[in-house]
C-alpha cells in the first residue's frame, strides 16, 4: 500500500512538472515573437527618422542657399556704390606690382647675362675615363681658369684633393703619384664642391650651412659664408649626404639646395663669388624626391632624377631664372647607355661638357645645345 501511495505521488510530480515546463516553453516562444515583432516596428520608426532626416537637411541645405545669394546680392550692392573707387584703387595697384615685376627683370637680366641664350637638347655620348676611389666623389676641371688641371675629391666626407696637371696624367695607372695633395683644414660634406677661378668651394663637414672658399695655391681659407635655409635636408633624396651642392656655369657661382618649407622643392641661390654674398634666390617647382642630382647650365638648372636602385638617369625637371625656356614643352633627356647612378654632375661651360661621377667612375658627357625659344 505504502509503496503505491509513494508511486502515485511521484507520479503527480512529474505530470506538473512536465505541464510547468511546457508552459515555460510557450512562454518564452510567446516573448520571442513579440521580440520580433517589437523589432520589426523600431525599423521602421528608424527608417521613417532617417527619411525625415534627409527631409529636414534638404530644407536647411535650400535655406543656406538662400541666405548665401543674399549675402551675394548684398555684397554686390555694397560694391556697386563705391565701384569707381574700388576699381582706381586696383588698377593702381595692378600697375605697380607689373612695374615692380619688370624692374626685377631688368635687374636679373643685369646681373645675369641675357645673351646666354641655349639650352639643352640632349645627351650625346659618354666617354668613362677613369674607375678609382669611392662610389662617393666628384671631379671637374676649373672653368674659370686656362689650365687644364683636374681635381679629383673622393669620398663624401674627406679632406684632401688630388690635383693633375691634364687629363691625360690622371688617366695613367699611377696617377695618385703624379698627383698633387692639397690638404685642407677642414672636410668637405657631401660631393656638391666646385673649383672656380683658382678657388674651392665646398661645404664644411659638421655645419649646417657653412661654405668654404679655399685658395687652392696659397694653400688657405679666404672667406666663408652662410646660406640661409640650406643644410636641413638633402638638396637630393637619392644623395643623401649632399646637403648643398655648389655648381658653376656662364653666369659663375651658384648653390642648390632643398628646404622643408617648400615641401622638398629645390632652391637656387646666385653666390657673389667675390664678397661671397647671396645676390638672389629662386623657389623652383622641381621637387627633390627621387633626384640624384642637377647641374646649372645658362641660367637653367637640369634637376637629374633615377630609381632609388640605380637606373636609367634622366632630366626631367628644368627651371629657367629668367622665364626664357619653356619648361612644359621639354621632353625627358635620357643619359645614354649607362645603368648606375650618379653622386655629383658638373656642367663645365667652358666645354660644354658634363664632369660626373657614377659609382665610382670618372664620365665626361657631351652634350647637344639649341637655341632657346
Amino acid at each position: 500500500m505504502q509503496d503505491a501511495a509513494l508511486m502515485n505521488y511521484i507520479d503527480r510530480r512529474l505530470l506538473s512538472l512536465e505541464k510547468r515546463l511546457e508552459k515555460c516553453n510557450q512562454d518564452i516562444l510567446d516573448y520571442v515573437e513579440e521580440f520580433r515583432d517589437f523589432s520589426k516596428m523600431v525599423l521602421s520608426r528608424l527608417a521613417g527618422l532617417n527619411s525625415y532626416k534627409t527631409e529636414v537637411k534638404s530644407e536647411v541645405e535650400s535655406l543656406l542657399t538662400r541666405v548665401e545669394r543674399a549675402q551675394r546680392d548684398i555684397d554686390y550692392i555694397g560694391s556697386v556704390r563705391d565701384s569707381n573707387t574700388c576699381i582706381e584703387v586696383h588698377e593702381d595697384l595692378v600697375k605697380q606690382q607689373l612695374f615692380e615685376e619688370a624692374e626685377e627683370k631688368k635687374k636679373l637680366k643685369l646681373m645675369l647675362n641675357a645673351s646666354c641664350d641655349h639650352m639643352l637638347a640632349g645627351i650625346k655620348s659618354l666617354k668613362v675615363v677613369k674607375k678609382t676611389g669611392d662610389k662617393h666623389g666628384s671631379w671637374m676641371k676649373d672653368s674659370g681658369k686656362k689650365h687644364a688641371k683636374i681635381y679629383l675629391l673622393n669620398g663624401s666626407v674627406n679632406n684632401v684633393i688630388l690635383e693633375f696637371a691634364n687629363i691625360m696624367a690622371f688617366m695613367e695607372s699611377n696617377h695618385t703619384l703624379k698627383a698633387r695633395r692639397i690638404t685642407l683644414p677642414f672636410p668637405w660634406e657631401g660631393t656638391g664642391h666646385i673649383v672656380y677661378q683658382g678657388f674651392l668651394f665646398y661645404h664644411r663637414h659638421g655645419s649646417l650651412n657653412e661654405i668654404i672658399k679655399f685658395n687652392i695655391q696659397k694653400r688657405k681659407i679666404t672667406d666663408q659664408m652662410q646660406l640661409p635655409g640650406a643644410g636641413r635636408i638633402p638638396a637630393y633624396q637619392l644623395s643623401p649626404s649632399t646637403k648643398i651642392d655648389l655648381a658653376v656655369d656662364e653666369q659663375g657661382l651658384w648653390a642648390i639646395h632643398a628646404e622643408p618649407e617648400t615641401g622638398g622643392n629645390i632652391v637656387i641661390a646666385k653666390i657673389n663669388h667675390i664678397t661671397m654674398s647671396v645676390e638672389h634666390t629662386w623657389d623652383t617647382p622641381c621637387n627633390s624626391k627621387g633626384a640624384e642630382a642637377a647641374f646649372m647650365a645658362c641660367n637653367t638648372i637640369y634637376v637629374v632624377y633615377n630609381f632609388p636602385s640605380g637606373g636609367t638617369s634622366r632630366v626631367q625637371c628644368v627651371y629657367d631664372v629668367l622665364d626664357a625656356v619653356n619648361t612644359y614643352e621639354i621632353p625627358v633627356l635620357y643619359f645614354p647607355k649607362r645603368q648606375g647612378s650618379h653622386s655629383a654632375i658638373h656642367y663645365n661651360p667652358k666645354e660644354k661638357q658634363l664632369f660626373a661621377w657614377g659609382d665610382g667612375s670618372q664620365i665626361i658627357y657631351k652634350l647637344h645645345t639649341k637655341q632657346k625659344v
